[in-house]
């Protein structure tokens, strides 16, 4: 047993304690439970509270003999993706009643790992904002303080386990929506690559776009990276209701020898600000400790490669949901896509063929150089993270929330899996914030991701603590 709150443990702590019988599921999800009770209010990171439920669950598991890798760790669900018999509202006072009737895979396979759903996290509109806030729940706060966006579009995943709301919180991705808020709140993601973890929404009535197929995936925010470790290959398991996914084992084939690491700064026509560049060297300095090889390079095609796969999603979104958006979206969504629209004109339909063509030809070229250097640590963002209603402040505000993005984006369109893990905590003028830095891997390889962002993490140490006695102060 321990004195630690259980709340504040790692779901790789948790587990351990809860597999050998230490703590029930019924306490660690209590003790989950009373925490989101606690600062929920504060933040509305949760929206749909399901307390009573897990607490039925977990005495549930405690009766059960059998022991899953998650046993009793309490998680949250992101409210874009279905959980049976909960709204997968995505944000949108149309669809508040729209009840699923299944659960999508990853809930499944959290579940059957042992995991306990607390809540549902809050997301922005269509989950389209890098910025958490719609007209059904409201506004998600960052834990660190309301000078900060809570990233999106999974902030309240984000932001509720940084704060102690599970030691797990469900996300997806399609152009940075794991990253963001990973990197506004100090937590630690890996977005799987192209057809790694299963997914598909039951409840969905059309099939998505090429793009959105190939760039959107599920995973997991986390307060550690060994977490990721524990979880990811719960996730990664098969469902025939994902036809494209991957059955391949977390665990590569061992690399020999040290591990060689790309590095570079390039942020192409954004100013990269000097904390930025202070936690690219300390991870540098973090990795090198622990025996990487890390080395300069020149990342191939990236502004082609950034500029075309901008264009070529934001012609897809225009043409497969762009009545949508019209038709269900506030009044502040339409504003911010008429931005998107003037600063990434959708391609005449020949062009976007050619756009999505040169996708093969951006990924061989990674391809390549991920033979020589398996891993890539790259800035997520060029400068430290953005207000809350930044996107909203006309053509500037999209240029620095999502034109700033394009080591987020461009990893998305090659389908490559990309990591976020706090390397600084910074001391502006604004307030006091985390800085992510991003590490992409070869295809396929998001275990070495995870064990990189570890060393790192080892070497600077987690963000939470710190985070936590900022709370008790405030």
């Amino acid at each position: 047993m321990t004195d630690t709150p259980l709340w504040q443990l790692s779901a790789t702590e948790l587990s351990a304690l809860t597999r050998a019988g230490e703590v029930s599921a019924e306490e660690a999800t209590r003790s989950a439970i009373e925490r989101m009770q606690a600062v929920n209010p504060g933040l509305n990171a949760v929206v749909v509270d399901l307390s009573d439920a897990a607490l039925t669950r977990a005495r549930r598991l405690d009766a059960e003999a059998e022991k899953g890798p998650l046993h009793g760790v309490p998680v949250t669900i992101k409210i874009n993706i279905d959980q049976k018999g909960q709204a997968t509202s995505n944000g949108l006072p149309a669809l508040k009643d729209f009840i699923a009737e299944q659960d999508a895979p990853v809930v499944r396979a959290l579940e059957e790992a042992g995991a306990v759903v607390i809540g549902r996290t809050n997301t922005p509109e269509f989950s389209f904002r890098a910025d958490t806030v719609n007209p059904l729940f409201g506004r998600t706060y960052n834990p660190w303080g309301k000078h900060l966006s809570a990233g999106g579009s999974s902030g309240g995943a984000g932001s509720a386990v940084m704060a102690g709301m599970g030691a797990l919180a469900h996300g997806n991705d399609i152009g940075g929506s794991l990253r963001f808020p990973a990197s506004a709140n100090g937590a630690v993601t890996v977005k799987p690559g192209l057809g790694r973890v299963p997914a598909f929404n039951p409840s969905q009535a059309a099939e998505r776009g090429m793009l959105a197929q190939s760039m959107s995936v599920q995973g997991l925010i986390t307060r550690s990276a060994r977490d990721l470790a524990l979880a990811m290959p719960v996730m990664i398991r098969p469902d025939a209701r994902d036809p494209f996914h991957a059955p391949l084992p977390w665990k590569g084939a061992p690399i020999e020898g040290k591990i060689k690491v790309g590095f570079t700064k390039e942020t192409l026509d954004y100013a990269l600000h000097p904390e930025v560049d202070a936690a690219l060297d300390d991870a540098r300095e973090a990795l090198t400790e622990a025996g990487y090889v890390v080395e300069e390079i020149t990342p191939p095609s990236l502004r082609a490669l950034v500029e075309t796969g901008f264009r070529a999603l934001v012609t897809e979104m225009d043409a497969m949901s762009g009545a949508d958006f019209q038709r269900l979206g506030s009044d502040e969504m339409k504003g911010i896509l008429a931005e998107y629209l003037a600063a990434y004109p959708p391609f005449e339909f020949e062009d976007y063929l050619r756009a999505v063509a040169l996708r093969s030809r951006f990924a061989r070229e990674w391809s390549l150089l991920l033979e020589d250097y398996p891993l890539v640590l790259t800035p997520f963002l060029p400068m430290p993270f953005f207000t809350a209603g930044r996107d909203a402040e006309g053509a500037e505000g999209v240029a620095d929330v999502m034109g700033a993005s394009l080591w987020s984006t461009a990893m998305n369109f090659l389908g490559l899996p990309a990591g976020n893990v706090p390397a600084r905590l910074a001391a502006l003028e604004t307030g006091t914030q985390p800085i992510g830095v991003q590490i992409v891997g070869r295809r396929w390889r998001e275990d070495l991701i995870v064990d990189s962002m570890a060393a790192i993490e080892a070497g600077i140490g987690p963000m939470a603590p710190r985070l936590w006695s900022r709370m008790e102060k405030r």
